[in-house]
């Protein structure tokens, strides 16, 4: 009997495509996963460069700009590029993202004041958050899910070397070639990827005759940059409490609650609220929100830890996390040859979950006293924790909607990762801020308290010439404020592990016996795609 579901008419045109994929997949990959290194190595590169780019810019004031000017396009548009890849074209979005990023990346080597970086550096971030996206959305397209596993742990693996060595590549360059390479250096990858991606890569063309759900659009817009900026700004440019803080959040409430509201009517919605109705993909949602929050809260108080307590150069801070990002490269690159190898999944998220809780934990109890040795075996726990989890999220996500939905799937997964690892940076800063200032005050008195009044974060050179007696001070009060912020993720960590065991596992297709097609609740059988890739 001829199979005539939604799914099945969905792939249709992407099966005879799909014939001439397999000798050109991995080449695919391979200008995908540059396209992952150009996204994620961008602001830790740029980041080392940050005192340079002051020094010959000036702008001091309007630092944080540079970094959330483009954090705020990248998550805005983000949702936008997984609509339009679906609407009008996955190849032409993507290759677009990618054009607006290198003439985001040129312009920005170019500025001539702190104005014109952030304006450009928010060109860039435009296009960037086309990029993830659409690295996860074109494997969903080409990709069994079955196989998507390894790709996705591959991805998450490039993710996990970017970090490492996005702030020695950085430094390397800024002494070398100067600052604006930072930003240069994106070019010839760019091209490069740009290339593979035109020559090699063949998706079915699309054109939707739906227009684009530009209300819908805008006032999710609305509402992500007042979520970001109220996470950026709260607790240190404002008050929490502060009548600028409450009336970003006034806004943003209100944009996301009309959002909905229009989701429901629109004849094209940006993000279409079915795709919730199945239970894996709100879940995966949730655990991808966790991620984020713990992810990124982790990699900002960990090398101050060590920096601060431990003694550890600055140069090096990409190294100081290589027993996190080492443990979460190598599982990553595991879990995802064993979902290809056995079609299961849905022990990792659990896995991941209880690995994330006891991590967080251990390193919640790090002190004055704790070794690297020891706290290098912690950030290890929380490595294979995470990698349990950076391509479960995506990969279940997929597969919980039709071919149709496939980049709003992608999109709204990075979306939420992102969200989460701003309100974690925010959450958790402001506990570490509170909790080092407290100390600060009980063992250093007023002295301690004058000094981080306005920032608890004191760098190397600052941290040099307090006398020792309130250097000593600051580093219980690091211990203390990293024992709260810690303990908080381990606390949230837990809501992951819950989630998890709700999972239901729908056996993946695409490699070995197929197996029989089951719909997961209300979502079709996964939008399972040929098996000729």
């Amino acid at each position: 009997m001829a199979d005539t579901s939604p799914t099945a008419a969905g792939r249709g045109p992407a099966a005879a495509d799909d014939a001439e994929q397999p000798k050109n997949v991995r080449v695919v990959i391979l200008a995908l996963m540059i396209t992952m290194m150009l996204a994620m190595l961008d602001n830790m590169i740029v980041g080392t460069a940050m005192p340079t780019i002051v020094g010959e810019l000036g702008g001091l004031a309007h630092l944080s700009w540079v970094v959330t000017a483009y954090t705020l396009a990248t998550a805005a548009s983000t949702p936008l590029w997984g609509k339009i890849g679906d609407m009008y074209g996955r190849k032409g979005a993507f290759m677009t993202s990618i054009v607006i990023f290198l003439v985001g990346s040129a312009l920005s080597g170019m500025a001539q004041d702190m104005g014109q970086l952030i304006g450009f550096r928010a060109i860039q971030g435009l296009g960037a958050g086309g990029l993830m996206v659409g690295v996860m959305a074109i494997i969903g397209d080409l990709v069994p899910p079955r196989e998507r596993g390894k790709y996705q742990g591959q991805i998450a693996g490039v993710m996990a070397l970017a970090m490492i060595g996005g702030p020695l590549v950085g430094g390397t360059i800024t002494d070398n070639w100067g600052w604006r390479w930072t930003f240069y250096i994106n070019l010839p990858l760019g091209v490069v990827a740009l290339s593979l991606i035109s020559v090699v890569l063949h998706l079915p063309r699309k054109r939707s005759q739906a227009r684009i759900d530009y209300l819908g659009a805008a006032l999710l817009t609305v509402g992500i940059t007042s979520i970001v900026l109220v996470t950026t700004w709260g607790g240190t440019e404002y008050a929490w409490t502060s009548a600028r803080i409450m009336e970003l959040i006034g806004i943003g409430v209100a944009a996301l609650v009309g959002f909905v509201f229009w989701q429901t009517r629109a004849a094209e919605p940006v993000l279409p609220l079915h795709i919730f109705r199945s239970r894996n993909f709100t879940l995966m949602a949730v655990i991808g929100f966790i991620v984020g929050f713990v992810m990124f809260g982790a990699t900002l108080f960990l090398p101050l830890y060590q920096q601060s307590v431990q003694g550890a150069s600055a140069t090096n801070s990409g190294l100081l996390l290589l027993p996190m990002l080492g443990a979460m490269l190598v599982t990553s690159l595991v879990v995802g040859r064993t979902i290809t190898g056995t079609g299961r999944y849905k022990i990792f998220p659990i896995l991941g979950g209880a690995l994330m809780i006891l991590g967080l934990y251990l390193l919640s109890t790090m002190d004055t006293g704790t070794t690297r040795l020891t706290s290098g075996v912690y950030m290890a726990v929380v490595g294979l924790g995470m990698g349990c989890l950076m391509q479960i999220t995506m990969l279940v996500a997929q597969n919980s909607v039709e071919m149709k939905d496939m980049g709003v799937a992608s999109s709204s997964s990075t979306l939420f990762r992102t969200l989460g690892s701003s309100f974690g940076v925010a959450i958790m800063g402001a506990l570490f801020n509170h909790r080092v200032q407290d100390v600060m005050a009980a063992r250093a008195g007023a002295v301690g308290q004058g000094i981080t009044e306005k920032s608890a974060q004191l760098d190397a050179a600052s941290l040099a010439k307090l006398p020792a007696a309130v250097r000593e001070a600051y580093q219980h009060a690091v211990s203390a404020g990293t024992h709260t912020a810690f303990l908080l993720g381990s606390a949230v960590a837990v809501i992951v592990l819950a989630a998890a065991l709700f999972v239901k596992e729908v056996p993946l297709r695409g490699a070995g016996p197929k197996p029989e097609a089951a719909a997961e609740d209300g979502a079709p059988a996964s939008a399972a795609v040929p098996e000729a890739v």
